[in-house]
């Protein structure tokens, strides 16, 4: 069969659209701030992203030979990849449950959107701040509030000695400060 007619790969779309597990039952929570990014992310590839590919590949085809034709060939890839990120973000989207986490200003318990400085039994101090899936970055101290180190920590207070189960053994942790942003 010609390559013309084959997909690079069947399975290539449905591996793009798993989507991170959320516990049973779980909602998919997002700070506000993090549900703005998503949509602009959203916004600026159907709005200016794919209308730029999607010229790219009518110059291109119009040029002739489409199975040698790089700029085809790359744009129809690209554009590909664009539909892929604009099915995701629109199912993310859809199912994102907004938590403004500015609401618990000035409380000393812990909820999402909390950063929070703790001190572990190896006398490490580290500060996390609990957001949601699909904006947390770890290099920026940001987990997810499903990570184990989330799931530990939510609803202690401030002083509370907490177990964090890690593969390796079982650390104690104890919550130094807790702060929101303001609202």
């Amino acid at each position: 069969m010609n390559k013309a007619f084959t997909k690079e790969s069947d399975q290539e779309d449905d591996d793009e659209l798993q989507l991170p597990a959320l516990p049973t039952g779980g909602k998919n929570y997002i700070t506000p701030q993090g549900y703005a990014a998503l949509r602009a992310e959203f916004v600026d590839l159907m709005d200016n992203e794919r209308p730029k590919i999607v010229e790219a590949v009518h110059w291109a085809a119009s040029n002739g030979d489409r199975s040698e034709n790089g700029d085809y060939i790359y744009g129809k890839k690209r554009l590909r990849e664009i539909d892929r990120r604009i099915r995701f973000l629109t199912k993310r989207l859809e199912i994102a449950e907004i938590a403004d986490p500015s609401v618990h200003y000035g409380n000393d318990q812990i909820y999402f959107g909390a950063t929070v400085t703790y001190i572990d039994d190896t006398d490490l101090e580290r500060t996390v701040r609990i957001i949601g899936i699909d904006e947390a970055d770890s290099s920026k101290g940001e987990v997810s509030w499903i990570s184990p180190i989330a799931r530990t920590l939510l609803k202690a207070r401030v002083g509370d000695e907490l177990k964090l189960v890690m593969p390796e053994r079982v650390a104690t942790i104890e919550v130094l400060a807790v702060n929101y942003p303001a609202p």
